[in-house]
């Protein structure tokens, strides 16, 4: 497709194929370079504020109202592009989406609260209870959207129907129950682990699984899918490879050059071959061969 109908691209530093596009830069000042109306999915996974380090920024802010008021600033953009029967999700801390939901609720529509749960192998707190899920919003830009939901590409095991085998009385003659059925909203899906394929040397990778989900779901092929933090752009990965438009944008030029390899963009960048590198972090001074981290060359 031809990015150049959606977003002025003059004075950024981008590079794109016929499906995928990959920008270097601030997500908001890039966000407000694209044109109104024009996106149909947009999925944001922003820095949570909880300290977390991406190489060149901590993610950190100089108090919970400073953060909330710049995710106000990215939000309010991100629905002004959105088409106006897209759809919008977006996660951040537990103790932060309180305050976002009501803003959203207020100004714009909740379709549903989503709830990512996952089991954790890290250690645990002894003071109160570990978090185990982290939240997600599904939204549109007012109650009388007309959004898209594919449910029936979603669909997920019915365990009443297909391991239980159970009768439907109710029905007329009776009947075994469905074997498929639309998810709920708390998905269970693992975190990305450094044994697993897609591992990127991202700290908050998403997996691909919950990006298909929202994807498939949400979007016709074709579509144009946005994300504005793309980190690992486990989104424009995940969109290309089910034959959407991807739109990628990340301030760290580390994770920039992940988007332009893994969305097949390119495999080169300033001269530089780019090659997928894992490498695993860990501070446990009693693994001695990790004085800096394991490099796994693919």
């Amino acid at each position: 497709m031809n990015f150049n109908n959606i977003i002025d691209l003059k004075s950024l530093e981008y590079k794109n194929n016929d499906n995928s596009l990959a920008i270097l830069g601030d997500s908001i000042y890039v966000l407000k370079k694209i044109k109104s109306n024009s996106i149909d999915l947009i999925f944001a996974d922003p820095p949570y504020n909880i300290g977390k380090d991406f190489g060149n920024n901590k993610d950190t802010w100089e108090s919970k109202t400073a953060y909330i008021e710049w995710c106000k600033k990215w939000l309010d953009e991100c629905y002004r592009v959105l088409k106006e029967d897209g759809t919008f999700y977006f996660m951040t801390a537990t103790q932060h989406m309180p305050y976002l939901d009501v803003y959203v609720s207020e100004k714009y529509n909740v379709v549903s609260r989503i709830i990512w749960s996952y089991d954790s192998s890290g250690v645990q707190s002894k003071k109160n209870f570990g978090s185990l899920y982290e939240p997600i919003l599904m939204t549109t830009k007012s109650p009388n959207s007309q959004y898209t939901f594919n449910y029936n590409d979603i669909l997920v095991e019915a365990k009443t129907g297909a391991k239980r085998k159970l009768i439907d009385y109710r029905k007329s003659p009776p009947q075994p129950y469905n074997t498929k059925k639309v998810p709920g909203n708390v998905w269970n899906f693992n975190r990305v682990r450094f044994l697993m394929d897609e591992y990127e040397n991202h700290p908050t990778q998403k997996p691909e699984e919950l990006l298909e989900r929202i994807i498939l779901a949400s979007t016709n092929l074709g579509d144009i899918v946005l994300d504005p933090f793309s980190g690992s752009f486990t989104t424009s990965c995940v969109a290309v490879k089910n034959n959407r438009n991807a739109i990628g944008i990340d301030l760290n030029k580390d994770y920039y050059k992940i988007g332009l390899r893994r969305t097949n963009i390119t495999n080169e960048y300033n001269g530089e071959f780019l090659k997928k590198e894992k490498l695993k972090k860990t501070k446990n001074k009693s693994k001695k061969d990790h004085k800096l981290g394991d490099v796994v060359n693919i």
